[in-house]
């Protein structure tokens, strides 16, 4: 094969010497004993590593070196690796992990997705106090469901630095869909800073890690396309809201280097393959901020399941995947060549990269991300101001934008402070969305009007009330929160134990918030409030309300958060409590 130069298709302001670096090093370096930059996670191919499986699992959390820059730094392991092991279960057996800390603080594992008693959620101050260094907490449940999954550390922000990896639950009786390889892609994003330092970073200037704000040359260019009164306006909108068009992600690839399965795009993580097999991908983004769309370039991937849940087939040539949440694919070359697997991050500041191939060491064409997309109006108000997904937008009324239109929802007292810089008056509730960068690509997109639960909901009953909460946010002032009051001032939502109620979800921020709810399923509903797809993660996109159902059949105290690693640590989060 031709050798092929990435740094050729990487954005202009990302470096090409922490690429080359990584493309020398490869997670390794010479004569300093380091963390090896992750094995090829496969479940079921030739010449792969064992994969933990069965009932007894014992987890050790320790500090190791690793190089994925240049620079050595040092990750939070699982059992020596990043990501940690790839655990392999089965459906109704009960699991036993011994999990050891063997750091110098506490810390935690949290089985994300996974229905358990909620002493064995592994949240700190929720749902347990923590395992205390040199201390090894048993964690003890069985498996109610099969499919892909995945665990993280809740404490702090481990998750970041390499605390997670991936669980398997294998299905009870024969998979619906059998293939002849199976292999886990876990995306991730790493910095070499101290993500302490990142959050304070954030929280004195909200879009320090944006490299791609507007430009006198983009006024200029705007200018020409849509004259000088329309681009002076749509400069003061956004000046007035005190935010960036381009600002889809807080932290970029300006200090992220993505990873899959743990290895920098230089490393070419390799799955292989032979024509004509049949191969089962399970996408995991356990990413702390990175919100990747996936393709593979020259193949048709098959959704087959979502968070975990058996979905109705559907073929696409790529899908966006929220942090924290799931989707297995399954593809089937038929020629003998290699084919890259591709996500590029939401805001195309990077991307990883990785290959199936038929043989080890060869490599397709990587494309080139794709141009950055600005938000449009049905990202900042909704139904007020969009037009069909986003391909035009009603410049005309820019000057009023800043007041909305008629309220169309309820907004909360709490929301009207100085950590709320925004409220969406009319939001769309449209599921067929792809979403901002990915409308009108000339690809088929996944959205989530595309996926079906197998078999529907398992509580058809109608919910009995509702609960509205907003997602608020000041970008300035790097302060996130449901309905304005941010985790550490906020009081429990309470369940009542059996019932049946659904929860609606307002975002009144630009931003995509993937919202997890611990310990039950989320059914999320049509517009019109019918089933359509079962999910332990929920991506609200910007401007948008969704609503879903919930049975609150696990008493005990749950987390409740925005998956989104600093928008959970700067008050995202409330705490439920099912009694």
């Amino acid at each position: 094969m031709k050798p092929v130069d990435l740094s050729a298709a990487l954005p202009s302001n990302l470096s090409r010497r922490r690429f080359v670096q990584g493309l020398a090093l490869g997670g390794a370096l010479a004569g300093v004993e380091l963390l090896r930059a992750s094995p090829v996670w496969g479940l079921t191919g030739a010449g792969q590593p064992n994969v933990p499986h069965g009932t007894d699992f014992a987890l050790d959390i320790m500090e190791a070196p690793v190089n994925y820059t240049g620079a050595v730094r040092t990750a939070i392991t699982v059992n020596g690796s990043v990501p940690g092991p790839v655990l392999r279960m089965k459906q109704g057996s009960t699991v036993t992990l011994r999990v050891t800390n063997r750091l110098r603080v506490p810390t935690s594992i949290h089985w994300h997705g996974i229905v358990l008693p909620f002493g064995m959620d592994g949240v700190p101050g929720i749902s347990f106090p923590g395992i205390a260094p040199g201390e090894t907490f048993v964690y003890r449940f069985t498996l109610r469901q099969s499919g892909t999954y995945w665990y993280h550390s809740h404490s702090g922000f481990q998750e970041q630095v390499g605390l997670y990896g991936a669980m398997v639950i294998e299905p009870e009786g024969p998979p619906r869909h059998p293939t002849e390889r199976d292999y886990v892609v876990m995306l991730n994003d790493w910095t070499d800073e101290d993500p302490g330092h990142i959050y304070a970073t954030l929280k004195k200037q909200g879009d320090y890690y944006n490299t791609a704000r507007p430009t006198v040359a983009d006024f200029l260019r705007d200018a020409r396309r849509e004259g000088m009164d329309q681009a002076l306006a749509r400069r003061r909108m956004w000046n007035r809201m005190r935010m960036s068009p381009t600002d889809l992600g807080d932290v970029t690839g300006s200090t992220y280097t993505y990873l899959m399965n743990g290895t920098p795009p230089a490393g070419n993580w390799t799955g292989l393959f032979r024509p004509g097999e049949k191969v089962r991908l399970r996408f995991i983004n356990g990413s702390a901020m990175t919100i990747f769309d996936v393709r593979i370039p020259g193949l048709k991937m098959t959704v087959v399941a979502a968070d975990g849940q058996e979905v109705e087939p559907v073929s696409v040539d790529e899908f966006r995947i929220a942090v924290a949440e799931t989707y297995d694919v399954i593809v089937q070359p038929e020629e003998e060549r290699a084919y890259t697997v591709f996500a590029q991050s939401i805001d195309r500041g990077g991307y990883a990269r990785g290959t199936l191939a038929p043989r080890a060491g060869m490599q397709a064409e990587v494309p080139a991300p794709d141009a950055r997309a600005w938000l449009d109006m049905q990202d900042m108000m909704g139904d007020a101001h969009a037009s069909g997904h986003g391909h035009g937008m009603d410049h005309g009324a820019m000057a009023g934008m800043a007041m909305g239109a008629a309220p169309a929802v309820h907004h909360a007292r709490t929301e009207y402070g100085h950590g709320v810089d925004m409220r969406v008056d009319t939001p769309r509730t449209n599921l067929d969305d792809p979403g901002v960068g990915l409308r009108g690509n000339g690809r088929r997109v996944l959205t989530y009007a595309d996926l079906r639960t197998v078999g529907g909901p398992v509580d058809a009953r109608e919910p009995g009330r509702e609960v509205e909460l907003h997602l608020t946010g000041s970008m300035e002032r790097y302060m996130w929160s449901f309905d304005g009051v941010k985790f550490s001032d906020a009081k429990p939502i309470h369940f009542n134990t059996g019932e049946r109620l659904r929860i609606v979800l307002v975002n009144d921020t630009m931003m995509n918030h993937p919202v997890h709810l611990h310990g039950m399923w989320s059914d999320l509903e049509t517009p019109d409030g019918q089933f359509q797809v079962r999910k332990h993660t929920v991506n609200v996109q910007p401007a948008q309300r969704i609503s879903y159902a919930v049975t609150a059949d696990a008493p005990g105290r749950w987390a409740y958060h925005c998956h989104m690693l600093y928008h959970m640590e700067a008050g995202m989060m409330r705490e439920v409590v099912v009694s």
